[in-house]
């Protein structure tokens, strides 16, 4: 099998010294993709190139023939926001689900994004923030795709208020919080998200968790009991694996694992 041809669309910036290290969001989803992809190396299992969809919407984005499959990174921005670059990326993902052979990733405002595109509901939790390492509840069809040996949650890094309400038209739930009933969906062949972050390492959580109380914008409390979760082990690249599964057999989405 070629390498898979995916379009990463960077919906922003990482914080500093995780740009510095990782070179964009680019860099971030390749060190995730790699790990996932291993012993394999990763230019055998998948072609991946960055398309900076906020400071170049006009240019950025792939000819969906070019490519196999795009994943939709996550942002400080709100996914419901009317903006140019954002009502471009709506469109864009929109087309990408009816192409009959690109697939489609979403990962926490990209997983907003494509449920946006299918006429979900995103908006404002009032319920407040989810940061850090975070277990989520699998559901039915969340546990036939990532219920290896009887597992029934996943722990994924989280940051963000934001969420999707309701299951968009022909997906199935995967996973959900107390705070966040729906944390990411499959419709099968087509399409994959979750609201967490599985490519956040320990040092860019530790980065994002101080940056933001440094702001005034999380609360002493947000900020210790995120940085208390922050070491514990998490299922990233374990999801990440399923990931790179449902790229190389997109029909076969109850056999992930």
């Amino acid at each position: 099998m070629p390498p898979i041809r995916l379009a990463v669309l960077e919906a922003d910036t990482p914080v500093p010294k995780a740009d510095a290290k990782y070179s964009g969001y680019l860099g971030v989803f390749s060190h995730l993709l790699a790990r996932a992809a291993a012993p394999e190396p990763l230019s055998s299992v998948l072609t991946v190139t960055g398309h900076d969809v906020v400071k170049s919407p006009d240019t950025a984005y792939p000819d969906l023939d070019s490519i196999d499959a795009i994943l939709v990174t996550g942002s400080k921005h709100n996914a419901f926001d009317n903006d140019d670059w954002i009502l471009k990326l709506v469109e864009y993902v929109r087309k990408a689900l009816v192409h009959p052979k690109v697939r489609v990733i979403g990962v926490c405002f990209g997983h907003q994004i494509v449920a946006r595109a299918l006429g979900a509901l995103v908006a404002r939790s009032d319920k407040g923030w989810e940061v850090s390492v975070t277990e989520t509840r699998l559901t039915d069809k969340g546990k036939e795709l990532f219920g290896i040996d009887g597992r029934e949650t996943l722990r994924i890094q989280q940051m963000h208020q934001d969420q999707v309400y309701g299951i968009p038209a022909g997906s199935h739930l995967l996973a959900s919080t107390e705070k966040c009933p729906n944390h990411g969906f499959v419709i099968p062949g087509r399409a994959i998200t979750v609201q967490g972050h599985p490519e956040f390492t320990e040092d860019i959580m530790r980065e994002l968790l101080e940056l933001r109380h440094e702001s005034g914008l999380f609360s002493d409390e947000i900020f210790s009991n995120g940085m208390r979760r922050n070491a514990d082990d998490h299922d990233g690249v374990f999801m990440a694996k399923g990931f790179i599964k449902f790229l190389q057999h997109p029909g076969e989405a109850d056999k992930l694992y």
